[in-house]
């Protein structure tokens, strides 16, 4: 395995340049704002805070991809306790610690490079899902575009400091992960990016209606590795009938509403073949007024 990798990355018109670090699964772009004594100590922290979270991680493997059941589970690395933090609420439905993976690593990049470093406002992109640090008065925007393959602005997310959303993540049957679901995408806004990542997997898993144009195949004949056994999981989405879209999107904001209540996520936006649902729109916004909604 190739240890941590570091990049600069330009960007675009007027824009300071951004940290790309890597290593192994983790893809890490990071953008902090700033004095330049501040920013340079940020970057500083993030590089070395990163050199040993992946081998920590891989030590405790086994048991972050063991779903959680009546007992809390006791794990040693920083990263997989903020995984196991965020999937405990949600353990009622087959759910691993895995599914916090991402957003639990940005947040502990985040969380070195405040730790010691005055800065105004910051982000940490772990493949899309995202850890925010916000000082009094400071702003960021984020783009939300459902579908990859024909990228469009589907809806933004703003942040300012007086909101206590500190994560977004985004899940689908399209992402780098399995998902049990057919949502092109599920983007949520939480506390944190490990809490948003966790909520996005459960959300996405929920948005499904059975249909002879869904493919699906256990997880385990498409990856040794992966953390849901034989569950069958979504390979392909062919054309929907308006009625099953609907049927499968109000299905995923069941989940997304009653996690709201419960206070584990404060906004949620879900996308399905051109139809899209919200669960607290002032927090996440379509930028396009004519796009049709359920809910």
């Amino acid at each position: 395995m190739n240890g941590p990798q570091a990049a600069w990355l330009e960007g675009g018109p007027g824009r300071k340049r951004r940290l790309h670090l890597q290593h192994g699964p983790i893809d890490l772009i990071i953008e902090a704002f700033g004095t330049p004594e501040a920013m340079a100590s940020a970057y500083d922290a993030a590089w070395k805070r990163l050199q040993d979270i992946l081998k920590v991680l891989v030590s405790e493997l086994a048991d972050l991809r063991r779903p959680l059941g009546a007992a809390y589970p006791l794990l040693r690395g920083p990263v997989a306790r903020r995984m196991a933090a965020a999937c405990w609420p949600l353990r009622h439905v087959y759910i691993t610690p895995m599914a916090a993976v991402a957003g639990a690593v940005a947040d502990e990049i985040l969380a070195a490079m405040t730790g010691g470093a005055d800065i105004a406002k910051a982000y940490v992109n772990n493949g899309g899902d995202i850890a925010f640090h916000l000082a009094a008065g400071e702003t960021l925007r984020t783009a939300v575009v459902c579908n990859p393959e024909h990228p469009h602005l589907d809806a933004v997310a703003t942040l300012n400091s007086g909101s206590p959303s500190r994560g977004l993540a985004t899940s689908g049957w399209r992402g780098r992960s399995f998902s049990l679901g057919i949502a092109d995408a599920v983007t949520i806004l939480a506390e944190n990016a490990a809490m948003a990542d966790a909520a996005a997997t459960m959300v996405a898993n929920a948005v499904t209606v059975d249909h002879p144009a869904i493919t699906r195949a256990p997880a385990n004949s498409l990856r040794d590795d992966t953390d849901l056994g034989d569950l069958p999981v979504t390979v392909n989405v062919g054309a929907l009938p308006i009625f099953a879209v609907k049927e499968a999107l109000s299905s995923g904001m069941c989940i997304a509403q009653d996690l709201r209540r419960r206070g584990l996520i404060h906004a949620a936006f879900l996308s399905l073949q051109g139809e899209y649902a919200s669960v607290g729109g002032e927090k996440l916004l379509s930028r396009d007024a004519n796009i049709r909604g359920v809910g």
